[in-house]
């Protein structure tokens, strides 16, 4: 069983930066490949970025390619979002989420085993 608990959440300006962190337990993080997804009231989650386990992966919706990076360090058990020149449409609860094989379908939030509680990210015009 995975625990996937995530911080770096809070308030900020329109074009300002957060980087969130996700840190994992419970498990073997290297054998997992690593996704964020994110939730605004009342709308579905939606995926946000993905990276394979080793690194040499990695996807992102159209929406934040360009502004958000997301990284891993399996030595700490951790995945990575950076988030730049925010918008207050990136305004949402953010989630990380692992998976065990994700293939292709790295934005089906179905294929993720494991789900961190959320921290939320708000973004003032």
């Amino acid at each position: 069983q995975v625990q996937l608990v995530e911080s770096g959440g809070g308030s900020v300006q329109a074009g300002g930066s957060l980087r969130l962190s996700c840190a994992a337990s419970g498990g073997t993080f290297s054998s997992y490949d690593m996704a964020w997804f994110r939730q605004a009231p009342g709308k579905e989650r939606e995926f946000v970025a993905a990276i394979r386990r080793n690194s040499d992966g990695t996807y992102y919706t159209d929406s934040v390619k360009g502004r958000f990076t997301i990284s891993r360090d399996n030595a700490k058990n951790t995945v990575y979002l950076a988030m730049n020149s925010l918008k207050p449409e990136d305004t949402a609860n953010y989630y990380c989420a692992a998976a065990s094989w994700i293939g292709t379908w790295y934005s089906d939030r179905t294929q993720y085993d494991y789900w961190g509680q959320g921290t939320q990210v708000t973004v003032s015009s």
